[in-house]
């Protein structure tokens, strides 16, 4: 039997009911962690992204003793404490010397974890770039351009991409203000190898993340010009180790809740002046044993037989008299 946690005060209840399931769930929040070793590339990719992700985001600035892929029961604990379901953490080390580690819990458990390792050579943070910024708390554009994303298998790149959607997602709307459309991410997948079985991370494919802004320029007609401006950050990822979800917990999950809308009927639609129509489908139909309606003008005539069903008797010849 479940322990049930019964609040004492006002203040708790309105924690616990924040916290509760619900059929339309509160944006994600991120929390940002770093390791015992972390590189200076590693922090200003995280205060990147977390500049990014800053209304629905939390970072912590002290060190950490945690190993996500050997024990994570640290990371589900900060993510309990704090009501976070998004958890990067960095860190650094001779054999992977930029990393950052994606993870997502369920039910304050880990769900699953994805580790992407940092180019430093290629790494361009904010700051190098010149442009205007993006305000806080704007949800961008998202392009995923390659054909490793569209794998039918499960692999780093399907996970990463569902990764980064979580990440950037921020508050559902039902509504779009085109104005408030002002940069886009755009994540670029190289062809896979037959070289990435290895467990060296270099040999595998390259996950290019950028950043841009949108800007709309007179074009002298009625829809305006578009341009794209880099804004920053610019990370070449290369994929590390990946731990996948229990198929248990994952389907968990990805239950939805049962909400009392009404569910499209199938074969049944409505036309423009409010009637209901409805589509059955039948069978085949043999139409040579159909009843038809009985009327009397086709019924035949009591004289007039069918020649199939009736035999024609001849009238007997009459004799002729003899004088005798």
């Amino acid at each position: 039997m479940l322990r049930t946690v019964k609040p004492k005060t006002a203040r708790s209840k309105r924690a616990l009911e924040k916290r509760a399931p619900k059929a339309v769930e509160n944006p994600k929040k991120a929390l940002f962690l770093r390791g015992t070793s972390c590189s200076q590339i590693t922090q200003d990719a995280l205060g990147d992204l977390y500049a990014l992700r800053q209304v629905h985001a939390k970072r912590f600035q002290k060190k950490n003793a945690i190993h996500p892929f050997e024990d994570a029961s640290s990371l589900a604990f900060f993510s309990e404490k704090n009501d976070c379901s998004l958890l990067l953490f960095g860190s650094s080390n001779k054999k992977r010397p930029h990393t950052i580690t994606f993870a997502r819990t369920f039910d304050y458990k880990i769900l699953d974890m994805l580790e992407l390792c940092l180019d430093g050579e290629s790494f361009r943070s904010i700051s190098q770039f010149k442009t205007q910024k993006v305000p806080v708390g704007t949800r961008p554009l998202m392009v995923f351009a390659g054909t490793a994303f569209e794998s039918p298998v499960p692999n780093g790149f399907t996970l990463a991409k569902s990764m980064l959607i979580d990440f950037f997602r921020g508050e559902t709307s039902d509504k779009i203000d085109v104005e408030g459309l002002r940069f886009v991410v755009v994540v670029t997948a190289d062809e896979p190898t037959t070289a990435e079985n290895s467990d060296d991370p270099s040999s595998k494919a390259v996950l290019r993340l950028r950043v841009y802004t949108i800007q709309t320029k007179r074009s002298g007609q009625k829809l305006p010009r578009v341009e794209l401006e880099e804004h920053g950050p610019r990370i070449d990822f290369r994929i590390g180790r990946i731990q996948e979800p229990d198929e248990a917990m994952l389907k968990e999950a990805m239950r939805k809740a049962k909400t009392n809308e009404e569910r499209t009927k199938k074969n049944i639609s409505t036309d423009i002046m409010g009637d209901k129509l409805g589509r059955i489908h039948m069978g085949k139909l043999d139409l040579s044993q159909l009843q038809t309606r009985k009327m009397k003008g086709l019924k035949r005539e009591r004289d007039v037989l069918d020649e199939a069903e009736t035999v024609v008797e001849e009238a007997p010849k009459r004799k002729k008299k003899v004088d005798i």
